[in-house]
């Protein structure tokens, strides 16, 4: 999105929604899941032929466990999370100009081509209070430590560098905390560059929210989206399926990834859970102990950061894999059936059946998209066609609310066409395969790398 700070823009309005008569967050659960179970089974009654054509050929059991992991259990989670975002109204900031003292943590590696833009873009903040940047330099091999102590001196900010020699974003992390001494931080990528109102934002959002609130997770955008269409059509991934997920778990008190790329921590609250764990998705992790705890974690829309996104294949497979192993490493960790609270059971919960769903759609609808071009039409028809407008409903929807926040940030959503019909007919195609291959470098115990 073309979405960076400009220097001519003007202070964003305070509020993002019109006020709507207030629908507690138990009946906002109960009526979306309502929805949902409504919109299952006109499906299910939908399908009946579908069940017999196939189970004909493969047997009514095998056609159901097929058909249940690419209709039904999809369709019951678009379906809820479009009821949820509908009804959904982001609670009005209290402190909407918070001064508290704050650190930024930045962990890098070989980042001295970016790590200045990345503390320049820090000191464009309209953020009133002090800010500490603590750069740890996670044994890089260039100039990354002197890059960003030259960049503290040229934009008169506070930078300290500390070194971290084993390799691991973790390790890095946890190395700082001893001398973080605010009692917030922040912590953002080496190459993620935040809106100019994003640190006010999401610290307001910690001020206003409950004494139990420990981590607010910021909303990440695509920084260079004018690159290859891989990078474009991820862009309508960040803006669209990302933000709208952890808009629809914030809505729950349950966001379950408090994300290092960008987001604000209570300092007691992770030094309380050991800091960050040694895992592959240690975001994921150091979250959901949060949860487990009682705690909760919120997600802040206005504050936003653009991120760099792979533009190769490759990059994008380590990626997307390296995440979908951290979400079955936390699964490992801590049970959904463990967390105290009923939303995040739900929300931690809908991540079991996410391996059923991509292993189905790999090595069955692919397959069957395979036959339907030879006129086999046993798993992909004609009728699978109406997913086409539900998907773009569904789309619209979540347009309308990333709209929103953009026209409060006086931010332009840049016409990404190409990109936008690569996103909603061929992204899947990609992300379920190399989800999968993460699940199962996570079940054998592969090797894991940071980057």
């Amino acid at each position: 999105m073309d979405g960076l700070p400009n220097k001519n823009s003007k202070s964003p309005k305070p509020s993002l929604l019109p006020k709507d008569k207030y629908i507690p967050i138990r009946k906002k659960f109960y009526y979306s899941h309502a929805f949902a179970l409504g919109s299952m089974l006109f499906s299910i009654w939908f399908s009946i032929p579908w069940v017999i054509d196939l189970g004909g050929l493969v047997s009514v059991p095998v056609a159901l466990f097929v058909i249940v992991g690419l209709s039904y259990i999809p369709g019951y989670m678009n379906a809820f999370m479009v009821s949820s975002l509908l009804l959904d109204r982001q609670p009005a900031l209290k402190v909407t100009h918070p001064a508290e003292e704050i650190t930024i943590l930045i962990a890098c590696r070989n980042e001295e081509n970016g790590i200045g833009e990345t503390i320049r873009y820090i000191s464009l903040q309209d953020y009133q209070g002090p800010i500490n940047i603590i750069v740890i330099d996670n044994h890089s091999t260039d100039r990354t430590a002197e890059k960003a102590l030259e960049a503290g001196s040229d934009y008169n900010v506070n930078v300290k560098v500390i070194e971290e020699a084993k390799p691991g974003k973790n390790f890095a992390l946890n190395a700082a905390i001893p001398h973080v001494e605010t009692k917030w931080m922040i912590t953002l990528d080496a190459d993620t560059l935040l809106h100019k109102s994003a640190v006010r934002y999401i610290v307001a959002r910690m001020l206003s929210a409950p004494h139990d609130v420990c981590a607010v997770a910021g909303a990440v955008l695509v920084r260079n989206s004018r690159g290859r269409l891989l990078a474009r059509t991820q862009e309508w991934d960040y803006f669209l399926g990302i933000a709208s997920i952890k808009r629809l778990q914030g809505l729950f008190q349950g966001t379950l990834v408090a994300q290092g790329a960008f987001s604000i921590y209570k300092t007691e609250a992770v030094a309380q859970v050991g800091g960050w764990p040694d895992a592959i998705g240690e975001d994921i992790v150091l979250t959901w102990r949060f949860l487990g705890n009682g705690w909760k974690v919120y997600f802040e829309p206005l504050a936003v950061a653009f991120t760099e996104v792979p533009e190769t294949f490759t990059h994008f497979f380590r990626q997307r894999s390296r995440w979908a192993r951290g979400m079955i490493e936390a699964l490992r960790v801590i049970k959904p059936w463990h967390q105290p609270l009923a939303y995040t059971k739900y929300l931690t919960g809908c991540n079991f059946v996410m391996p059923y769903i991509d292993i189905v759609y790999t090595f069955v609808w692919l397959p069957g998209l395979v036959l339907a071009f030879f006129g086999s039409y046993w798993i992909v028809g004609m009728t699978t066609l109406l997913v086409l407008p539900l998907t773009l409903l569904q789309n619209s929807v979540l347009y309308r609310y990333q709209r929103n926040v953009f026209r409060v940030l006086e931010l332009r959503i840049r016409k990404n066409v190409l990109g936008f019909f690569a996103y909603v007919l061929f992204y899947q195609f990609i992300m379920s395969p190399v989800s999968v291959w993460g699940y199962f470098q996570e079940v054998f115990r592969a090797k894991r790398i940071w980057k």
